[in-house]
């Protein structure tokens, strides 16, 4: 708090902004891990996606694949709208359940 009157200038940072929060928040998390295995093929696949706000007020769909363990590729895909990257969202969703990806629950460890 700057309360000194010799340096405080009215223009101090204690007072609430004019700005307020982001018309372009999400209005949910979309966050999705989904993965595909047969040992019989030798095959461990993942796939991830997620949408976030970005800081010019887009949306930002960023989806990332490739072998369980692995870093793998990713790609990031910029909308205007909300409503379009949750369209394309559950339209990949679609196409890889029907691949044969499904979701797998995650264990939580206990570190002692």
């Amino acid at each position: 708090m700057n309360r000194c009157r010799r340096f405080d200038s009215k223009l101090s940072l204690d007072r609430a902004s004019a700005i307020g929060d982001s018309w372009a928040m999400l209005a949910q998390p979309y966050q999705l891990y989904i993965e595909r295995t047969d040992p019989a093929r030798n095959m461990a696949r993942y796939y991830a996606l997620s949408i976030e706000s970005t800081l010019f007020g887009t949306f930002c769909l960023t989806r990332r694949w490739g072998r369980i363990g692995s870093s793998g590729q990713s790609i990031e895909h910029h909308f205007d709208g909300e409503m379009e990257a949750v369209a394309m969202f559950l339209d990949l969703l679609c196409r890889k359940r029907a691949r044969g990806y499904s979701l797998k629950t995650i264990r939580h460890q206990r570190i002692v």
